[in-house]
């Protein structure tokens, strides 16, 4: 079977670490380079029961969108949970590899699984990467259109059947009888694109972890706007409805789509580079940290 090494060129082929963003620090983060690699487990977020669940599958790796170490830190012993993850992983020969940013931006990454499982056309980056090495276009976020559009609060229904079911479902602001068309989508918290999703004109932006007051200003942004359109003035882009709208779904089950395609174009990857192909198990639990919501 391959090695580490091996495996981790191509997740970073298919996935390079040269778009993530400055601040980020994908890639590998626990395992030996010449350990062998024949099964590869996938989770959104390196909990400590996700781990546990790969180990009980003895997987040789795993695979996850969120960082295990997000923040600096100055020590990985057991009193902590981050040091309990790394020492689990060692003493049970998996290693950790993490595409975060990195996957957000790729061909077939986070943000196309999502606007392809939308069903979005026609699509580009909402943010783009000038890479001349790709043969595609990459770049954070997307923004394409719908088949056929639809009122919001119908597209709505179709992004909570789509996403992973969970407790705190997802939250829908705006017209709900206005025709949906073009809709943009970044999976993770996507409060600081506002402007992005502006200018590019779409009637809806589908995001995470959206906050009271950034959120409640788009959106006020967008009434005003509506209402000087209504009188025949120049104002933001589209008809007389608050566009764009929000939806506001869960961060880990918007970006576990991704995996739709990450559990067959690694091991097709790494085959390829290799001539051996590693089995693939997806771990569904949920991550999301909300138990209940009250109404």
């Amino acid at each position: 079977m391959p090695n580490l090494q091996q495996v981790t060129d191509a997740l970073e082929t298919l996935y390079p670490l040269r778009y993530a963003e400055s601040w980020d620090a994908p890639g590998l983060i626990v395992g030996d380079l010449d350990a062998r690699v024949a099964r590869i487990a996938f989770a959104a977020d390196p909990t400590f029961a996700v781990v546990e669940q790969a180990i009980r599958w003895h997987a040789d790796l795993l695979v996850c969108h969120h960082p295990l170490l997000f923040r600096a830190a100055h020590e990985v012993s057991a009193a902590g949970v981050h040091g309990a993850v790394v020492s689990a992983l060692y003493r049970h020969g998996c290693a950790l590899w993490v595409g975060h940013t990195n996957a957000d931006a790729a061909y077939r990454g986070v943000g196309q699984a999502a606007a392809d499982a939308f069903g979005l056309v026609d699509q580009r980056p909402l943010t783009p990467i000038d890479d001349p090495a790709s043969d595609h276009a990459v770049g954070i976020g997307r923004v394409g259109r719908l088949a056929e559009p639809m009122p919001l609060r119908d597209f709505a229904g179709l992004v909570a059947r789509t996403l992973p079911r969970t407790e705190y479902g997802i939250q829908v602001a705006g017209e709900l009888d206005a025709p949906v068309s073009t809709v943009a989508v970044l999976p993770g918290s996507g409060d600081s694109m506002f402007n992005e999703v502006r200018a590019s004109g779409a009637d809806v932006y589908v995001t995470s972890d959206l906050r009271h007051h950034p959120a409640t200003d788009a959106l006020e942004q967008a009434r005003w706007e509506a209402s000087l359109r209504r009188q025949g003035l120049h104002a933001g882009s589209g008809d007389g409805h608050i566009r764009p709208a929000l939806i506001n779904t869960p961060h880990s089950a918007i970006e576990s789509l991704w995996f739709r395609y990450a559990l067959d174009d690694v091991p097709a990857a790494v085959e390829a580079q290799t001539g051996e192909r590693p089995e693939t198990m997806w771990i569904r639990m949920r991550t999301d940290p909300w138990d209940l919501v009250l109404r």
